[in-house]
């Protein structure tokens, strides 16, 4: 029996299997200035925009738009972007990258059909900007929403990095502060009682907060409600520290003796108010209170909204600090992150061969999906403006 090199079922007639090809897509991409009170951050960095443009992509950016985060138009324009001083021109590009969400002033000038990449902020928008959104049927997707590989969120948790680390050193500032603090160092010399410092919370803020603080030297307690989150953020900072359920007569004898506090709670609408005025009477003459949630109403019965230009004042001998977006203070940094984050998905979006595409093949881009062609896909905007939506995997499978 002659010997073949096939068998016979590898004889009979296969299907033919041919290798479907995506067809990549060329983004067109423009960043504005931003215009929002206190904003000072940029989606792309010139590095981000460099990399765009070798794959082919285009960037259009208003003229002065990196300045607040010490980009000049010159490191844009070397690194491959379009500078232009014409506000309507950005605004006409088929996708828009923002820090802040557009006003309505800025939906007007956005052309249908566009893709607008930005945060959200739902605690500070309104029914109209949606409605505005739906009748320019306008894609839109928030840096809040988007989901990693892991199931986090990635922009949410940066920018938490660096209010935290931030609160800490914003509290070294003041108090050494000539005029209103105690001339105190943030630290531990020796001889010299070390700082003692109160956290409220204990999520990425907290954690980020209690990590540079302890890298100073200080000594840390932090307060939740929460055993799980409390025993996760002891192991992730490698090292014992004070952590207390809120217990109104402990959280006051410790208060009575810090030096700063740190509020970096959050609720499902408004923060619990946690330290009450009462609380807040009995701390030290020049402790400083940093109110990182104030964002979100602030859990120091005491605290009011400041800014950057103004961003403290005293009440019964104690300085608060309750600015919120606290990252926009370090606009270069915070800009940098934004970036390193949006632009993979940026990339993606494009070699899936544009955004229908991309997100039928990333779950976590998809979730960062609110507005699709003009109609709304997020159940909890919808049940907060109660709005009618469409679930998006129905749409896009």
């Amino acid at each position: 029996m002659p010997i073949t090199p096939f068998t016979s079922q590898q004889l009979i007639p296969q299907e033919e299997k041919l290798e479907i090809m995506k067809h990549k897509s060329q983004l067109f991409i423009g960043i504005p200035k931003e215009t929002c009170y206190q904003e000072r951050r940029i989606c792309l960095t010139p590095d981000a925009v460099n990399s765009l443009t070798y794959h082919g992509h285009r960037v259009l950016l208003e003229a002065g738009a990196g300045l607040s985060s010490s980009y000049s138009d010159k490191e844009y324009s070397d690194a491959g972007a379009e500078i232009t001083s014409d506000t309507k021109k950005v605004f006409s590009c088929p996708m828009i990258l923002k820090v802040e969400p557009p006003t309505l002033e800025e939906i007007e000038m956005i052309n249908p059909q566009t893709i607008v990449i930005s945060a959200l902020q739902i605690k500070t928008q309104k029914k109209a900007y949606f409605e505005a959104l739906a009748t320019k049927r306008i894609t839109s997707l928030a840096f809040e929403f988007i989901k990693d590989e892991d199931g986090s969120y990635p922009a949410v948790r940066s920018l938490s990095e660096i209010a935290g680390t931030a609160s800490v050193l914003i509290a070294a500032e003041l108090m050494i502060n000539q005029s209103i603090g105690k001339g105190l160092l943030f630290g531990n010399i020796t001889g010299v009682r070390p700082t003692e410092i109160v956290i409220l919370g204990s999520g990425t803020v907290a954690e980020y907060a209690a990590r540079t603080a302890l890298g100073l030297g200080a000594s840390v307690k932090v307060f939740d409600n929460s055993i799980t989150k409390l025993r996760r953020l002891q192991n992730s900072l490698n090292q014992p520290i004070f952590t207390s359920t809120i217990q109104e007569k402990s959280l006051l004898k410790s208060l009575m003796r810090c030096d700063v506090a740190i509020g970096a709670m959050r609720g499902n609408n408004r923060t619990p108010v946690v330290v009450t005025e009462t609380m807040v009477e009995h701390m030290k003459k020049g402790a400083v209170i940093v109110d990182v949630s104030i964002d979100t109403g602030g859990c120091f019965e005491t605290s009011e909204i400041t800014t950057h230009e103004k961003p403290i004042f005293i009440k019964h001998n104690v300085i608060h600090y309750c600015v919120p977006n606290i990252p926009s203070r370090y606009s270069k940094t915070a800009s940098m992150s934004i970036s390193n984050i949006i632009t993979p998905f940026l990339i993606q979006i494009a070699d899936d061969g544009g955004i229908e595409s991309a997100i039928r093949c990333n779950r976590g881009l998809k979730n960062g999906v609110y507005m699709y062609h003009g109609l709304l896909t997020n159940k909890s905007i919808a049940d907060w403006f109660n709005i009618p939506y469409r679930d998006i995997n129905l749409i896009v499978f």
